[in-house]
């Protein structure tokens, strides 16, 4: 089950914000994010803030959620005046366990909320084994104009220890149907350096990647959580603990191929073969921008205040069945705490952070890591090289002393 909460000031009942975090909201940019908490099954290295329906317990009613989502929308509106909605995301858990009515109904609210801007990115998680042809195409008329699914390896014996219910081929199934739907973005998820992958095994769900039409990739290391089941079996001695090297070596083959296709890195573990093709949302969270999170366990942040909703659902909808903020904490981050951040995620773009941010320790620090080869100095911007993406973390610890 998913971890405590971090604390923070409280919330007030209404929402509201404090006037100077209202004073250029989405001058950088406003987005959505939808948190949808319920899975059919629990994968065993899932911490996410997510539900089987045996972990509800009840109180929480999947049919009821659109209409719970909305009520806090009636709150959002209240607090956040109209700004144009740029883009929209809904995650999970696995958001099309929701019908495509009910998903089309929140993104209704949202537009009568703030107004959806002309071009918005709309974007929905899904698992491949959750979507058929008819519902891409009703998710495709109710104005989803992405899809990101969650692939993880074409191996069965990666599918396996991941605890993932999908066959090794229904994911580029999937990912073609969406494109046959009409959905012009398509992303495949990929998880590498699973206990028991074989290079061989991660070459072949590259190949299935690049053969399946998509126009992004993500890939990611296998991070073991606290608190799961694959984490629980590491422990016992069943599955050796993820190696480094390995996942090094994994990224090194995601460059490789996904270069030769055509796809160019535009954060650290994301490809896209187009700029057009890459994810504007979460280009907006890389970038400081401004975003409201419905749902329970959601975080927003608007105007340098950050905040995060209760995590069970059932107290989320009881939260706002009394015309009450889920609001759980929140927290006013100070111009150093903004500088921090922005270090922390713009050094992982393709796009560099601008020299500007950093200070004195850390510009230093900037010139000894170009000379060791882990970064380019590009006019104003520091721009992490291959071998500075497969030590991201490190750069940033060391430009921030």
């Amino acid at each position: 089950m998913p971890g405590p909460q971090p604390e923070g000031d409280p919330v007030p009942t209404d929402g509201a914000l404090p006037p100077e975090a209202l004073e250029n909201v989405g001058a950088n940019g406003f987005g959505v994010y939808v948190h949808v908490p319920f899975c059919a099954s629990r994968c065993g290295y899932c911490d996410f803030n997510t539900y089987t329906a045996t972990e509800l317990g009840g109180g929480a009613s999947r049919d009821a959620y659109a209409e719970t989502v909305l009520r806090e929308m009636d709150l959002a509106a209240k607090v956040v005046p109209g700004r144009p909605v740029e883009t929209v995301f809904v995650g999970g858990g696995t958001p099309t366990l929701l019908s495509a009515r009910d998903l089309g109904r929140i993104l209704d609210g949202i537009d009568r909320t703030w107004g959806l801007a002309p071009g918005a990115e709309v974007t929905t998680e899904a698992n491949p084994e959750s979507v058929t042809v008819e519902s891409l195409a009703a998710l495709r008329s109710a104005g989803f104009t992405r899809i990101s699914l969650g692939m993880q390896s074409v191996a069965p014996g990666v599918l396996q220890i991941l605890e993932r219910v999908h066959g090794p081929g229904r994911a580029v199934a999937a990912a073609r149907e969406a494109r046959a739907a009409g959905f012009e973005h398509v992303n495949l998820d990929l998880i590498y350096g699973t206990p028991g992958e074989s290079a061989d095994d991660f070459a072949r769900s590259l190949d299935a990647v690049l053969a399946a039409g998509v126009d992004h990739v993500s890939a990611y290391a296998l991070i073991v959580e606290d608190g799961t089941r694959l984490a629980a079996r590491m422990r016992r001695g069943e599955l050796p603990f993820p190696d480094d090297d390995v996942a090094a070596d994994r990224y090194l083959a995601a460059e490789a191929a996904l270069s030769a296709a055509g796809f160019s890195w535009y954060e650290v573990s994301n490809w896209a073969s187009s700029p057009q093709g890459r994810c504007r949302h979460n280009l907006l969270y890389w970038t400081g921008a401004d975003w409201w999170g419905f749902g329970p366990g959601a975080h927003s942040h608007v105007g340098g205040v950050r905040w995060w909703n209760v995590k069970h659902p059932s107290a989320y909808a009881a939260r706002l069945a009394d015309g009450v903020s889920p609001g759980a904490g929140r927290e006013v981050l100070s111009a150093e705490d903004r500088r921090v951040e922005d270090v922390m995620l713009r050094v992982r773009l393709a796009e560099g952070l601008p020299l500007g941010v950093l200070d004195a320790a850390g510009r230093a620090a900037a010139a000894r890591m170009a000379g060791d080869g882990l970064v380019e100095l590009a006019g104003d911007r520091l721009v992490l090289t291959l071998r500075g993406r497969l030590l991201a973390d490190a750069v940033v610890r060391d430009l921030l002393p």
